[in-house]
This record gives structure tokens, C-alpha cells and sequence, in this order.
């Protein structure tokens, strides 16, 4: 009788221990880094657990959901766009985003990240078309360097921030034509590069010409210009000239020096060369020297 009581006390045990084991492990919440633990009673959030570890709720009236904390990735579908100027155009992109307010992400969309990415799709997509259909096929082409991606985050605006959603960034994996007139729009789009560069040359030789036509005549002016001032020059200096010489032959005193010096300066002209004989009449000023030496 006593093996048979000791034996149901030990089952009886055994109950409560595996129930506490149930219980505690109902009862323990364990948090990771990359994750949200929100705390449900009853279907209504109680808290959020956003920091790492170890945690308890009521067992059995408790529930636990988890979002991620992390940085996701969502690949949009291919789409096509139009342009401004009515141009196809092939749109592949992906958009990081992230949960900034676990509870209004859990009440706007029930938890779900298959129903957020249901609405990033739609609202980048709005923004997408919104943008492509505001340029033309030329300037789309051109923005792909990242003039595009600034412009459809601005007009997503702020308008995840509803389902506790923030955008980082939508990206272009591949925003080109259609496979089918590719070539015929390259070709389009050469041919007007090779215009706009034509037109670019012309009126480069244009100015060209022009400052060199300028630059002719300031230098045509600058030599008139030169010389007149030299012929200024000279013919204030033949008066000078002429000034001195008139004084010196009104000296009596100085004009036989002059003479003689004049007359001199002749000799030495006619002695150049190599014929050293010179015939001079008797009434050559020359001449007139050697007369007069004695």
C-alpha cells in the first residue's frame, strides 16, 4: 500500500514539475537584436520589447508577435513607365526600408510584411510614374546617375510614416528602353548629340573669328597709332634741326666752324671707297679750305 501511494506521489510530482517546466516556458519572452517582441492580451498590444534578452509574460493570456528590427529588402516587379514626350520605358527597382513604429505597423497592417510590401509597391510605383511622366526620355536617361532616386523619394514624401514605415532609399537595378527600339533611340539620341555638337563648333569658330577680326584692328590702330607718334617724333626733331643749324649760321663767330665742318663731313663722304681721287672746282666749298689755309 505504502509502494502504491509513494508511487502516485511521485507521478503527481512528476505532473507539477513537467507543468511548472510548461508554464515557465509559456511564461519566458526572449528578445533578439534584430527583432521586436510586441506583447498581445487578448489581441490588444500591452508593450513592446526592442532591447535584447530575457522577459516574461502572463502564460495562456499573453501572446507574443515578432517584426523584424532590421534594414529589409523588398524587389519590386518589373514595370514599365512613360514618359513626358510618350516614350516607353522599362523600370526595375528595390527599396530599403525599415519598421521605425512596431505598434502602428501592427494595427495598420496587421503585422504582416507581405501586405507592407504590398503598399511600398504601390506607393513607389505611383512615385515612379510620377516622376518619369514629368521629363522626357533624354533627361530620364541622364538622371540615372541618382537625380532620379532623390526625385522619387521626394514625392513619396512622408507618406509610409502612416504604417510606422520608413523609406532609406529606392534604387534602380536597370531604368532603359524597351529591348525593342534600344537601338533606334540610341541611334536617334547620337544623331542629335552630333547636331548639338556641329552647332557648338560653328559658333566657336564664330567667336573665334570674331575676337581675332577685334584683335586685328587693335593692333592696326596701335601701329597707325605708332606711327604717326614716330613721325611726330622725327619731324620735332628735324625742327630741333633745323633750330640748331639756323642758330649756329646766324653766329658769325660760329658759322665759318660749321662750314668747315660741314664741308668736311663732305670731303670724308667722297674719300669712301676705293677711288681716293676727288676733282673739286675752284669755288667748291670744299675746295675752299685749302685755299683759304694760308
Amino acid at each position: 500500500m505504502a509502494r502504491k501511494v509513494k508511487g502516485i506521489v511521485g507521478i503527481l510530482f512528476l505532473i507539477i514539475i513537467i507543468g511548472v517546466i510548461i508554464i515557465g516556458s509559456n511564461a519566458l519572452v526572449i528578445t533578439n537584436e534584430d527583432e521586436y517582441t510586441l506583447i498581445k492580451r487578448f489581441g490588444k498590444i500591452e508593450r513592446v520589447i526592442d532591447s535584447a534578452g530575457l522577459s516574461f509574460k502572463t502564460p495562456f493570456v499573453e501572446t507574443v508577435d515578432k517584426l523584424p528590427k532590421s534594414i529589409q529588402f523588398y524587389d519590386m516587379p518589373q514595370s514599365d513607365v512613360i514618359t513626358v514626350d510618350k516614350k516607353a520605358m522599362v523600370a526595375d527597382s528595390y527599396v530599403l526600408w525599415k519598421i521605425t513604429d512596431p505598434v502602428l505597423f501592427a494595427q495598420t497592417l496587421n503585422s504582416s510584411l507581405v501586405l507592407a510590401e504590398s503598399r511600398i509597391n504601390t506607393i513607389v510605383y505611383n512615385a515612379m510614374k510620377n516622376v518619369i511622366s514629368r521629363n522626357t526620355q533624354n533627361e530620364v536617361i541622364s538622371g540615372r546617375d541618382g537625380e532620379l532616386n532623390a526625385a522619387f523619394m521626394n514625392d513619396i514624401g512622408d507618406s509610409m510614416k502612416q504604417y510606422g514605415i520608413e523609406l532609406i532609399t529606392v534604387e534602380n537595378k536597370h531604368l532603359d528602353l524597351p529591348s525593342d527600339n534600344k537601338n533606334a533611340v540610341f541611334e536617334r539620341m547620337i544623331s542629335e548629340r552630333a547636331q548639338m555638337a556641329a552647332t557648338y563648333t560653328a559658333e566657336g569658330e564664330s567667336e573665334a573669328q570674331m575676337i581675332r577680326n577685334s584683335t586685328d584692328r587693335e593692333i592696326e590702330i596701335s601701329i597707325s597709332d605708332a606711327q604717326k607718334e614716330a613721325a611726330k617724333i622725327i619731324a620735332e626733331g628735324e625742327a630741333e634741326y633745323m633750330r640748331i643749324l639756323s642758330e649756329a649760321y646766324s653766329d658769325s663767330s660760329k658759322s665759318d666752324f660749321y662750314t668747315f665742318i660741314r664741308a668736311l663731313d663732305a670731303a670724308r663722304t667722297s674719300f669712301a671707297g676705293s677711288d681716293k681721287t676727288v676733282i673739286l672746282s675752284k669755288d667748291s666749298p670744299i675746295a675752299q679750305i685749302f685755299y683759304n689755309l694760308d
